[in-house]
């Protein structure tokens, strides 16, 4: 189970007990927020995309949208993401639960610029009823992200 891996994965560092299993479902951005009792934008949603022969996550904050000319300008291809299929194969992760932690060998993480104007944020854990509380420089450590990027739109500073 991919939960147990994200605990695992926490395990490590003695974070393992910050993980939030809920009573309700957190699969969706409104549904995480709702459970979690904060801002939708607060949510640290994760997208899966292949990247010509590899695959990537990218992390951004519940309100933002990627941009597909700012992703292209950056990786240089068009944003193709992943199938649910794929997702669970190719990420470790089900839809609905995915996240930068205990995550296969060789998927890299970019973390986007929109989570930046937060203290914290709340990813998810690895199923479709978790998540954890981190400050963003706890992202960019236990992610082990590649770097900061600007891919996304229809956020705001506020």
């Amino acid at each position: 189970m991919a939960l147990d891996r994200v605990k695992e994965f926490f395990g490590k560092f003695g974070l393992e007990e910050k993980i939030i299993e809920l009573d309700t479902s957190s699969a969706t951005v409104e549904l995480a927020a709702k459970a979690l009792g904060c801002e939708e934008k607060r949510i640290a949603k994760t997208l899966s995309f292949k990247l010509n022969d590899r695959f990537i996550l990218v992390v951004m904050a519940g309100d933002a949208r990627i941009d597909n000319a700012k992703y292209k300008a950056y990786f240089g291809a068009k944003a193709k993401m992943l199938s649910s299929d794929e997702v669970l194969t190719h990420i470790g992760h089900e839809i609905g639960g995915v996240c930068p932690f205990g995550i296969n060998d060789g998927v890299d993480v970019y973390l986007d610029i929109s989570l930046k104007r937060f203290e914290s944020v709340f990813p998810a854990c690895g199923s479709t009823n978790s998540a954890i509380e981190l400050d963003t420089k706890s992202m960019e450590k236990y992610t082990r992200s590649q770097k900061w990027i600007d891919v996304c739109k229809d956020w705001s500073e506020s």
